[in-house]
């Protein structure tokens, strides 16, 4: 079959990754959606279960670092859009591990900035109707304060815009805003249409359990510890990762090229209090009495350079294509807890490590 469109999504089999790719096989039957992603601990392929005989989708075992690979899969597959989620993205493991971070973040997104650039400009047609869209996040701008005087806002005035100046704190903020100044110069060297994109936190059913959600609602579950950092005062905006996809799906094909466009919430939480919402959530879902998992919260040491508040401004993204949110935090939290609640196996499988040695298995007899 002619596919209209050859689109590659790094990072597919992870928590993001797997909601655009199951969005875009089933939307988009007459593309052709390859899925590369090196399954490392956070990639899942149990997460694209439900796709993964469809005749659109093709699995490529790959590491984005790899950069004759990635020109073999560019060649082969007459790509002519990457959607590029794959990152290293715990900022705890940045603090243990930066290099990782550095090569994952940075080089393999020049590997694959590299590739698309030497196949697309060997094209007659060059880069006319490409598209290479970077996902980003918003702790390339580094934090806000908690600066809200006369209740003017839940917790302050200030909100990252597309034009806040970069000021990362972490190594893993740092090798995203790396990658982004990488992408963006492709396009002002080579005339690469890129686009880019910054997010806030995600939410949602397959999200690796190291996080903060889903760990907590697993820990509720099995009545362990509930690890709060300082004193949750820390503040985030939430995003259901089913409206980031949404939103990628638009921006990817009607977004301006060279544009940025931040996408959040607009949905503000101090931890502590997102917490006891998990926990009155989870105990109701479980017919406990009302309270009764806050016994678990236990405060821990801040960790190093834990920024004090993000908050997104998505009026761009709003104005300009009329995305929106489309769930009220309260019922996002409500389908996320019951998703993880009726999906045990897949949790425990994950923190067990058994969905790893199941799918090496299966794709090393093919």
């Amino acid at each position: 079959m002619d596919y209209r469109r050859n689109i590659i999504i790094t990072g597919g089999a992870g928590f993001i990754g797997s909601h655009v790719v199951r969005l875009f096989v089933n939307t988009y039957p007459d593309y052709r959606i390859i899925n590369v992603d090196k399954l490392t601990y956070a990639g899942n392929l149990a997460n694209l279960k439900d796709i993964e005989e469809c005749p659109n989708y093709v699995f490529i075992k790959a590491d984005i670092c790899d950069f004759e690979k990635m020109l073999e899969i560019m060649t082969e597959y007459s790509v002519d859009g990457i959607i590029h989620l794959a990152a290293e993205t715990h900022v705890d493991r940045s603090i243990k591990d930066p290099f990782t971070f550095a090569k994952t973040n940075v080089l393999g997104t020049l590997s694959l900035l590299q590739a698309a650039r030497h196949t697309w400009e060997a094209l007659p047609e060059k880069y006319e109707g490409k598209r290479f869209y970077h996902i980003s996040t918003d702790e390339v701008y580094g934090a806000l304060e908690l600066d809200s005087p006369d209740g003017e806002a839940p917790y302050g005035t200030e909100f990252f815009r597309e034009t806040t100046k970069y000021d990362p704190h972490s190594p893993y903020s740092a090798s995203k805003a790396s990658s982004d100044h990488f992408v963006r110069s492709f396009h002002d060297t080579y005339g690469m249409p890129v686009v880019v994109t910054n997010c806030s936190n995600n939410y949602g059913p397959y999200q690796f359990p190291e996080k903060l959600i889903p760990l907590f609602i697993n820990n509720i579950r099995k009545g362990k510890p509930l690890p709060v950092y300082g004193k949750g005062e820390n503040v985030r905006d939430w995003l259901y990762v089913e409206d980031h996809a949404r939103a990628i799906d638009l921006i990817f094909h009607k977004g301006k090229t060279a544009e940025t466009y931040n996408i959040g919430g607009f949905n503000e939480w101090k931890n502590i209090d997102l917490i006891k919402v998990i926990i009155a959530t989870v105990d109701r879902v479980l017919g406990n009495p009302e309270g009764q998992s806050l016994s678990l919260i236990t405060y821990v040491t801040d960790r190093a350079g834990h920024d004090l508040r993000y908050a997104i401004d998505s009026s761009k993204l709003h104005d300009d294509l009329s995305w929106e949110p489309s769930l009220q935090f309260e019922e996002g939290i409500e389908k996320t807890v019951l998703w993880y609640l009726d999906n045990q196996d897949w949790m425990d499988d994950v923190t067990s490590g058994d969905y790893q040695k199941y799918y090496e298995e299966m794709y090393s007899r093919r």
